[in-house]
């Protein structure tokens, strides 16, 4: 019987070049004549640029080139594309380097290019810009009010859309019925990427062939080199190549196209010269897309048995200064449609108001907006419950859709295909030991100690698709994924997939994948990616799509390898192909075992062709577009376990329960360490994130000094668990985790919190929940 390996924890095959140095980064290569770029950036957050003087900084030794924006536009540079488009959506230009006004700190004005990256930024600093500073606005509600200085022309009123989902009139009866409304005010703070590899691009230009080879800290190359090309450069697609090679790093901030990759692949042209840039990291900070920052209403209507009847939600969502990738897609379609969360709620009304400011630009972070749909309907659920005298799993369960109503239709457009949320519910409670918990809860407060047990009920959708209905809601790609498949002729494997890895361990789970369809060692697998070059055009990694969408086009190839090798291998065993079985790697004649030729023998047969059935080409490799008729819906239960200390409001996470399921698991490892990794950004946002603006639109948390990330000791040892519901529409039946852990552990920590703090009659804290938010608001509660 050969080795096994989906569902095996296995170590991943990329981490010894990774922990050793031996990884290969953008930053990492160099190139003969190689020139460096820094980047000029604005410190005001609004004006509007008088003239820029570059004479000090090219007179400085080293210096080759001063550019601005105008010399861009002027040369027939565009602006940056948005990659969904909302009806009624105002797109203001956005080019790689400001023009007439800065609208953020951090805009790009100029960039230097030496002959070092020392000398660039010193030369930097000697650009002169005069700036006419004008009056600007950070904050999404006070963006809207009348007479708040505008970022665009375009958008006099700074909004950029408004959109809406749901039944207004079925929503607004519903609680025209209710026993019982619950309504809370929550801000959904910013969030500012933090991976550990910053951003990157190094490009190429070739007069011979007129061609650009641009290395780039990239998501999705193809993407990237689709819209860079064709819509900003100008230039022929296939004249550009994009490679993105090892990526440490991204939860959605590399997916998109930066002004600074554009920057360099334009400037190489015009030097003459290999350039490249690499970010600071202060820059990230003011440079790298944003997350989240909604400000919301919610409310939600319960019958007197306790069941909902109603979701009403009002959300304000900052969109920063300019319109990013795929920015109008997360606090619409990955948002609203997500709000039904795991219950059935007859009747949801969402409506979403889009808001320019004078900010860096937001988009997709990790969940980009089914964290934000969870934390809204599991703090509203957990309220709820409170105000009702219910227990809070119990309100759940009350209220979870049954296994036999699947395929479930939710009012906010999403049909889910399968979820048993009670089965996830029922094993988180039975690892914590809900109920002795409970009784050690009142216990512990008569002396006066104050635990918290916090739950979330997170439902995630990812694996975007299909691409018809994506595209009718206005995304501007096809959300398919490719695969192709080539077996060489000693029966090794090399995958090229249009997905991309930036730490995921796809090299280990998509080597298993074949490894296992084939009945051969793991190490006969390779695995390609982050190539245009040599990689069929794929959408890359985002939105915990690769196993779903990149694995299960990766299974279509295989099954036409195995198709082409079964006409071979019955040629060679002269049987009809009805009659031939594979099995472990080997062909044979059913009810014959004995009989049969190895994967090996069969390719290189198909190689050789000396013997082989007529008519069929030689060669054995096969490629696929795979296009899912729906997102995959993971699902779970995450249990939190706090401890508050009243005196200075410090929270302890004491225990951390997660049961999640997605789907078949290709490698419990991986899926553990995403889940592990998810939370820690979940108990980050909810304990210790947050961007701060002051009243000039200046980012006050601009660096690791005061930006507060989360560190080993911010967190307990997780205990992680699983239930298994296969996904039914996709070859493999799995649904992506790379994200879950993030959707569900703001809600979870904020309600464990919420309920150590119940004694003192609060009900509600924003996030980040810092010892001083907690200590004023305990003292406030005392004084009352």
């Amino acid at each position: 019987m050969a080795t096994r390996y989906f569902g095996v924890a296995m170590k991943r095959r990329e981490d010894p070049r990774f922990i050793t140095g031996r990884g290969t980064y953008v930053d990492d290569l160099t190139l003969p004549g190689l020139v460096y770029a820094a980047m000029v950036r604005s410190p005001h957050a609004h004006a509007r640029i008088r003239a820029i003087h570059k004479e000090k900084a090219l007179q400085h030794p080293g210096v080759i080139a001063v550019f601005t924006g105008q010399d861009m536009v002027d040369s027939g540079v565009k602006s940056l594309p948005c990659g969904w488009l909302l009806p009624g959506m105002k797109l203001p230009p956005h080019y790689p380097m400001a023009v007439d006004k800065v609208r953020h700190v951090g805009e790009i004005v100029a960039v230097v290019i030496a002959e070092d990256r020392y000398t660039a930024e010193d030369a930097a600093r000697l650009v002169e810009v005069e700036y006419e500073v004008l009056p600007a606005v950070a904050d999404g509600a006070k963006a809207l009010q009348p007479g708040a200085p505008a970022v665009h022309d375009e958008a006099p009123d700074n909004v950029c859309f408004r959109w809406s989902i749901g039944d207004k009139e079925k929503t607004e009866e519903a609680f025209r019925r209710a026993h019982k409304t619950v309504k809370l005010e929550l801000v959904n703070q910013r969030l500012i990427p933090n991976a550990i590899e910053p951003r990157a691009a190094m490009a190429q230009y070739n007069p011979a062939t007129d061609e650009y080879t641009l290395w780039v800290t990239s998501q999705n190359p193809h993407v990237h080199r689709l819209l860079m090309a064709a819509f900003v450069l100008g230039i022929p697609e296939h004249k550009l190549r994009v490679i993105s090679p090892d990526v440490g790093g991204g939860f959605g901030s590399k997916i998109f196209v930066y002004p600074e990759e554009t920057i360099v692949t334009w400037a190489a042209k015009q030097v003459g010269r290999p350039v490249k840039w690499t970010a600071r990291r202060m820059e990230s900070f003011v440079s790298d897309a944003h997350g989240r920052d909604h400000i919301t209403e919610a409310e939600l209507a319960v019958d007197e048995k306790g069941k909902v009847l109603g979701l009403r939600v009002k959300t304000i969502a900052n969109l920063g200064a300019y319109l990013s990738t795929f920015a109008p897609a997360i606090p619409t379609y990955l948002y609203g449609t997500l709000l039904s969360g795991q219950y059935e709620i007859p009747a949801i009304y969402c409506e979403v108001t889009g808001v320019f400011t004078h900010t860096t630009p937001v988009d997709a972070y990790r969940g980009a907006g089914r964290p934000e749909a969870t934390y809204v309907i599991e703090r509203l659920m957990d309220v709820a419950a409170r105000e009702l005298g219910e227990d809070p799993a119990e309100f759940r369960r009350k209220n979870f859709i049954p296994p036999d109503k699947f395929p479930y239709q939710t009012p906010v457009a999403l049909q889910y295909d399968s979820g048993n949320y009670e089965g996830a519910l029922n094993k988180a409670l039975e690892i914590v030991n809900y109920k002795a918990l409970r009784r050690q809860q009142e216990e512990l407060r008569q002396q006066g100690r104050y635990i918290g047990i916090g739950f979330s009920c997170y439902i995630e959708a990812c694996g975007i698709a299909p691409s018809q209905v994506v595209g009718s809601l206005g995304a501007q790609a096809g959300l398919w994924e490719s695969a192709l498949v080539r077996v060489h002729p000693t029966g090794k494997v090399t995958v090229y997939t249009g997905s991309h890895t930036h730490g995921q361990g796809h090299e280990t789970a998509f080597a298993q994948i074949v490894a296992d369809e084939l009945g051969i060692p793991i190490e006969d697998v390779e695995i390609v990616h982050g190539d245009t070059g040599s990689v069929p055009f794929g959408m890359g990694t985002y939105g915990s799509r690769s196993a779903p969408v990149g694995g299960s086009a990766i299974v279509l190839s295989l099954q036409k390898i195995k198709e082409k090798a079964r006409k071979i291998a019955a040629h060679l065993l002269e049987a009809a192909e009805e009659d031939v079985v594979f099995e472990d790697g080997k062909f044979y004649v059913k009810g014959v075992p004995d009989r049969f030729k190895t994967f090996q023998e069969v390719a290189l047969q198909a190689y050789l062709a000396h013997n082989y059935p007529p008519g069929l080409e030689p060669g054995l490799e096969a490629s696929s577009f795979y296009d899912p008729k729906n997102f995959t819906f993971p699902f779970g239960t995450h249990i939190c376990v706090v401890e508050v200390d009243p005196e200075t409001g410090k929270v302890k996470i004491l225990r951390y329960v997660a049961v999640d399921d997605a789907g078949r698991i290709i490698n419990p490892l991986i899926a553990e360490g995403q889940v592990h990794g998810g939370i820690a950004q979940g108990v980050g946002q909810a304990l210790l994130e947050g961007a701060v603006y002051d009243e000039n639109a200046q980012l006050l948390s601009a660096s690791m000094l005061d930006y507060a990330l989360p560190r080993a000791d911010d967190l307990p040892s997780f205990e992680i668990d699983h239930t298994v519901t296969p996904c039914p529409h996709n070859p493999l039946g799995v649904k992506g985790i790379g994200e879950t852990g993030t959707i569900a552990a703001t809600a979870a920590v904020v309600n464990a919190v919420m309920d150590a703090l119940a004694p003192f009659g609060i009900r509600h804290i924003d996030m980040p929940l810092t010892p001083e938010k907690i200590w004023r608001a305990i003292r406030e509660a005392r004084a009352a």
